[in-house]
């Protein structure tokens, strides 16, 4: 169910805040995650709609913000985390083994079938790297990039982004590029 309210606190900082429901109910924990990435920072008496949902210790917290005339995006959900069966460093070690023979055992009866290629017919290829899409809007946080290729973009070609804190020419080096 969709719920309306203001932001009335905002850590920017932090990237996270509280939001006091039209309804009267006691504030609600908002994380910057929550909001859509569009380049528009929350601001302090903003009012959006946002879905409910219970968070670590049984607190609320809101999700899914949506912004007026905005348009409403796909249900994102959480992976959840699947364990996995614990193994042995043999049985890694084995499986590189048996993966490497069939690489070797590829190789070997590829290039025997194909090892001479006249350079005359040969045809030259060219292949283009893919485009990235960034452009500079205003983000200049770690917490608002989606990888590191983002994040190195907007290190260099974005002015007054606050994401190399070593100065060492590496963004968000705990989050994305580590």
């Amino acid at each position: 169910m969709r719920n309306h309210g203001n932001l009335i606190k905002w850590n920017d900082d932090r990237g996270f805040g509280f939001i006091a429901p039209a309804q009267g109910h006691d504030e609600i924990f908002v994380h910057i995650s929550a909001f859509p990435r569009d380049g528009t920072r929350p601001r302090v008496g903003e009012l959006i709609s946002f879905e409910i949902e219970g968070g670590s210790g049984g607190k609320k917290r809101a999700v899914r913000i949506l912004r007026p005339g905005s348009k409403a995006s796909p249900h994102r959900t959480r992976r959840q985390e699947v364990s996995t069966p614990k193994r042995s460093p043999l049985t890694a070690v084995l499986g590189l083994l048996v993966i490497g023979t069939i690489g070797v055992y590829g190789y070997t009866a590829y290039t025997s079938r194909h090892s001479v290629i006249e350079a005359e017919y040969a045809i030259p290829t060219v292949v283009a790297a893919p485009r990235q899409n960034y452009r500079c809007d205003g983000r200049t946080r770690c917490s608002q990039m989606t990888s590191c290729a983002e994040a190195l973009y907007f290190l260099q070609h974005c002015p007054n982004t606050q994401m190399d804190g070593n100065n060492d020419g590496e963004p968000c080096e705990q989050q994305w590029c580590n």
